[in-house]
């Protein structure tokens, strides 16, 4: 695992992303996925808002997926794996980049088909908290012409990484400006944020 978390860390201080394409197990990224089907055929996945608390609106012209948020006293097998890998991560960015990391949020994304998220940051503008963001993806068999690309703007460069299964995406959530190009088939993750609060 350790090898895994050096990996999303030098991709971060080398070129702003870090990216590992096996961050999930297979076995993980099967029940995670699972859970998310669930979710969504028992209507439990939300339209996801733009804002927090205090500013969220809903507009599926800037941002078109549903989410269900996993608890922080969930009993679920394989969201407690997930999260403890979560804290792993953490722990090892505490200890390594000195980051003072205490906190993290993370829910499930579906987007259907069509649907997309605009160019944005991921910190709001009334609360720093946020200190990094993560998405781990839960698409089998993904093509280039499925879409979704998640489309980082970084510096003078346009990055898009493709949603593959396992494959887990880290950067700093003030900084990059980041967009999911339209979904040609459902699209499927685990997206949240490391945090210091």
């Amino acid at each position: 695992m350790l090898a895994k978390f050096e990996e999303l860390i030098e991709g971060f201080i080398t070129g702003n992303i870090g990216i590992s394409e096996t961050f999930l197990s297979l076995s993980l990224a099967a029940a995670l996925q699972q859970n998310l089907h669930t979710l969504n055929s028992g209507g439990l996945m939300i339209q996801a808002g733009i804002g927090n608390a205090t500013t969220k609106t809903n507009n599926k012209k800037i941002r078109g997926d549903s989410t269900c948020w996993i608890e922080g006293d969930t009993t679920n097998d394989a969201e407690l794996e997930f999260m403890e890998q979560i804290t792993h991560f953490m722990e090892h960015l505490n200890r390594t980049c000195y980051t003072g990391l205490n906190a993290c949020e993370f829910h499930y994304a579906l987007y259907e088909e069509g649907s997309f998220y605009s160019r944005h940051k991921d910190r709001f503008k009334n609360d720093d908290n946020r200190k990094f963001s993560m998405i781990s993806y839960l698409n089998t068999d993904w093509l280039e012409r499925d879409g979704g690309q998640l489309i980082i703007h970084n510096a003078d460069n346009i990055q898009s990484i493709s949603p593959n299964n396992q494959k887990a995406v880290f950067f700093q959530s003030d900084v990059l400006e980041h967009e999911v190009a339209v979904a040609h088939r459902q699209r499927m993750s685990v997206t949240g944020w490391l945090k210091r609060v």
